[in-house]
């Protein structure tokens, strides 16, 4: 039977080419993301892309409702929607952070919490961190409040892992080196990253697909270069 898998982020980068990965292969994808022209643009029958704000409490009612009547149930989550800030802290507002927050931590908290329980004991919620949530890292100026976001995320992962050892599904965080998308490019004009989204993408199909035999309630840093 094909998997069912949800991407979020899907409009650009390493998103983006996650669903074309899972649908050449035959999965079934729902694709989330606020443009979701560019995904409709492929036109593979077993793609669906839903226009979805991760900050909009009733979107959330279209992922279930989908769920609810196509799929029955969700093999596999990737939190995969991010936003990055580049901003002096002094310069960075109460607003600026509840922005960056409510995308990067209570997007990934509220998906995943309404997607759990149709998932199977065997499913895999794969969360799209970065190096600069890990502690002991390098850490770059202007990134309190994207880095911070994303150390939130990798303790989130381990707390659900933990809750849901017994049941099921398997969580995991993965932190991504610099990789380079558009919005590495927006916040970080100048920066050339080594890796690219489609082979960052590549890493992440096989380890949505497979990683949960090994791993559960675990960070991997992945990551080629500092960052």
């Amino acid at each position: 039977m094909s998997k069912n898998i949800i991407i979020t982020g899907t409009s650009r980068g390493i998103g983006f080419e996650l669903v074309h990965l899972f649908a050449n292969e035959g999965y079934n994808v729902l694709a989330l993301s606020r443009n979701a022209q560019p995904v409709n643009n492929l036109h593979f029958e077993n793609i669906t892309s839903l226009s979805f704000d991760l900050c909009n409490k009733e979107d959330y009612k279209k992922v279930e409702n989908f769920i609810k009547t196509e799929w029955q149930h969700v093999d596999v989550i990737i939190n995969n929607a991010g936003t990055l800030l580049n901003k002096p802290f002094a310069e960075t507002t109460f607003e600026d952070f509840e922005n960056v927050y409510k995308t990067n931590v209570f997007g990934v908290s509220e998906m995943t919490r309404v997607v759990l329980p149709f998932m199977k004991q065997e499913g895999h919620v794969v969360t799209i961190s970065s190096m600069g949530g890990i502690q002991g890292s390098v850490k770059f100026p202007g990134l309190s409040a994207y880095s911070s976001s994303k150390g939130a995320v990798i303790t989130l992962t381990e707390l659900l892992a933990e809750e849901y050892k017994e049941a099921g599904p398997q969580f995991n965080v993965l932190a991504l080196g610099a990789v380079q998308t558009e919005m590495l490019a927006e916040a970080f004009p100048d920066y050339k990253a080594p890796t690219t989204a489609l082979e960052m993408a590549n890493y992440i199909y096989d380890f949505a697909l497979n990683g949960n035999t090994y791993y559960n309630g675990k960070v991997l840093q992945v990551s080629n270069s500092t960052p």
